[in-house]
């Protein structure tokens, strides 16, 4: 006989709002649905009625994980909008400051999956290594959450030797610091037992549901927006993108891990080849003409994509914002599909949901 178990929308894992509904014989689920948007933040309606400096400061707050991405989309909005062309410097600067916060968002996440498995040892040492990370951070920019790194035309602060200097060395600690932390992840049973076969999606499922991100990646989608249509001097930068066959939670594990030491790679050689040169076009709000513009992003959790409508005003006629959670929340059906009620909170987390974004 089969049963309707509702999980949420208070998540069991996760501090934020989603609702499954599961229709279980026993223990095993035979069917799902999801439920989203719980909140709603009232943020692109924000950006209506604020300038283009202001707005930097309110996306930036949509998420406070990927606060970097979206500010930086939006400069690419206002940049094509207005034909503003970055220094490369300042390109540069950006890059850094995205592959830092991508390690940060994928440790944060390792960490999350260790401890929903109930391994909080290997989660607290993943954590205690992702504030050196956070700390580089606030060396770079002055702050460990919203970075405040961009502006419309570049970048607000600039790298000095000694700051390189830094970033460098975390960068050297940091990856010693993984090589434990990778063996742990793909050696120890219990987390095997509880990654290996869960949560299964196909490729063909990927495609089909318009997967994207590390969460495509892990299913054999061999897709990054910074390689694919580079951005902010991506294509200056020779790096890997890993992608993964098995489709379960270990090859989503694996891929964070394997992303984290291109990011390591990425982050070595903008600070090596750094330019020399001015950082940012000037602080003034610039005079933006009427126009549209879409950018993709290679956020943390997958592409972020922005469209900007200005009407030749001080402020922007319209903001949209298609964060990657929504692209692959529909995704988790057909995962929880075949697995136990057990593995719920870990098969949703799998995903690195960030409903804070899609509530925008």
């Amino acid at each position: 006989m089969s049963y309707i178990i509702p999980v949420g929308p208070y998540h069991p894992a996760l501090e934020e709002p989603v609702h499954a509904r599961l229709i279980v014989d026993g223990e095993r689920i035979s069917d799902a649905q999801v439920f989203i948007g719980y909140n709603y933040r009232g943020i692109e309606k924000l950006c209506q009625e604020r300038n283009f400096i202001q707005t930097i400061t309110l996306v930036e707050r949509v998420c406070g994980i990927c606060s970097h991405s979206h500010a930086l989309t939006y400069c690419l909005c206002i940049e094509n909008i207005a034909g503003i062309e970055v220094p490369k410097r300042g390109q540069y600067i950006r890059v850094i400051t995205e592959e830092l916060e991508r390690i940060h968002s994928h440790l944060l996440w390792i960490g999350v999956a260790c401890h929903i498995v109930g391994h909080d040892s290997l989660f607290m040492q993943v954590w205690k290594d992702r504030e050196r990370t956070m700390d580089t951070l606030e060396r770079l920019s002055g702050n460990r959450v919203n970075y405040a790194m961009n502006t419309i035309g570049g970048a607000r602060r600039d790298i000095d030797d000694g700051t390189r200097q830094y970033i460098l060395a975390a960068m050297d600690d940091l990856e010693e610091k993984m090589k434990p932390i990778t063996w742990w992840l793909t050696n120890d049973k219990t987390l095997a037992m509880r990654t290996k076969g869960v949560g299964v999606l196909t490729h063909e499922d990927a495609v089909r549901l318009g997967a994207i991100g590390p969460h495509a990646r892990a299913s054999g989608v061999d897709i990054d927006v910074r390689r694919d249509a580079p951005y902010s001097s991506y294509e200056d930068f020779t790096f890997d993108v890993p992608v993964q066959h098995s489709c379960d939670v270990y090859a989503r594990v694996v891929i964070r891990v394997l992303e984290v030491m291109e990011s390591i790679k990425i982050i070595r050689q903008a600070l090596e080849t750094l330019p020399e040169g001015p950082i940012n076009c000037g602080t003034r709000i610039p005079k933006v003409p009427a126009g549209r513009c879409t950018m993709r992003h290679e956020a943390p959790r997958g592409q972020l994509v922005y469209q900007v409508v200005t009407d030749g005003g001080p402020t922007n006629y319209r903001v949209s914002v298609h964060v990657p959670t929504f692209r692959n929340a529909p995704t988790i059906p057909t995962m929880l599909k075949g697995n136990t009620v057990a593995d719920v909170g870990l098969i949703v987390a799998s995903i690195d949901p960030c409903f804070s974004c899609l509530d925008r």
